[in-house]
């Protein structure tokens, strides 16, 4: 539900406030990323399923603005069922839709030697599942106006099937093949489609890893994607140093691959 008391400003031709639907967006690169469009004016609908940080975070976007540049609405991505009707209903908000992120995500690693499909559908459903039932009416709405914009927040885990954590990286390489899919669909509409695969970033989701790397801020991240966005880039990499990486790890022979151990 949103903030009961919000009024969202209307957009009109001689005032045109752009439209952004953000979910995942109560902490992390989510919530760097809310922060950065509010900066850049769009008015953003902000969701995830934690509302007391969801609702700190939109009252501090509104305070720095000055007016409303941000309304929570509280959801699961694993309540599916809910999302068509959310989703006509945020429109119907917002007098509209400019862009559309996904950002949500989880990691539930079982460690290299046990397996937990309990785990395993979680982090799924989270990850691919729920970013279907969202990237559907969004796409199908953006089809039918022949613009918009899409991002999907997807990850370098999902390049290739490391060891340590398959159902992750699987949901992750999901998502980046249907966001391909979307791209090459839509694309030729004038609708931009933009995969994000970041590397390590400093989010609850790393929080207490060994061996990390090239840690990037939130808002760092944050700033590379809205570079991204505006300059309608097809696909990027946080931080950019991640493609070369990528490249040669995609090149790594199977028979070698499966001998590492991350």
């Amino acid at each position: 539900m949103p903030e009961p008391i919000i009024s969202i400003p209307p957009t009109t031709p001689l005032n045109p406030r752009k439209r952004a639907i953000l979910v995942g967006a109560s902490s992390g690169i989510g919530a760097a990323l809310a922060r950065r469009l509010a900066r850049e004016g769009y008015t953003v609908a902000c969701l995830a399923r934690r509302a007391d940080l969801l609702q700190a975070l939109c009252a501090e976007i509104n305070q720095a603005s000055g007016e409303i540049r941000a309304v929570s609405y509280t959801h699961d991505v694993t309540n599916a069922k809910v999302i068509p009707q959310l989703f006509k209903d945020i429109v119907t908000d917002f007098g509209g839709l400019d862009l559309f992120i996904f950002c949500a995500g989880i990691s539930l690693p079982t460690g290299l030697e046990n397996y937990d499909f309990e785990k395993d559908h979680a982090t799924t459903e989270a990850n691919y599942i729920g970013a279907l039932a969202w990237l559907n009416p969004v796409a199908e709405l953006f089809q039918s106006l022949k613009k918009g914009q899409i991002v999907g927040i997807s990850s370098v885990a999902g390049e290739r099937g490391r060891v340590g954590n398959p159902s992750y990286n699987a949901s992750k390489a999901a998502l980046s093949s249907y966001l391909e899919a979307l791209r090459n669909r839509l694309t030729r509409l004038g609708i931009h489609v933009l995969t994000v695969k970041p590397g390590f970033v400093q989010t609850d989701m790393v929080k207490g890893a060994n061996k990390l790397f090239w840690v990037v801020s939130p808002e760092q991240a944050a700033e590379d994607i809205w570079k991204g966005i505006y300059k309608r880039k097809q696909d990027i990499y946080v931080p950019a140093r991640w493609r070369l990486v990528m490249f040669i790890i995609r090149l790594i022979p199977s028979v070698i691959f499966r001998r590492m151990k991350f």
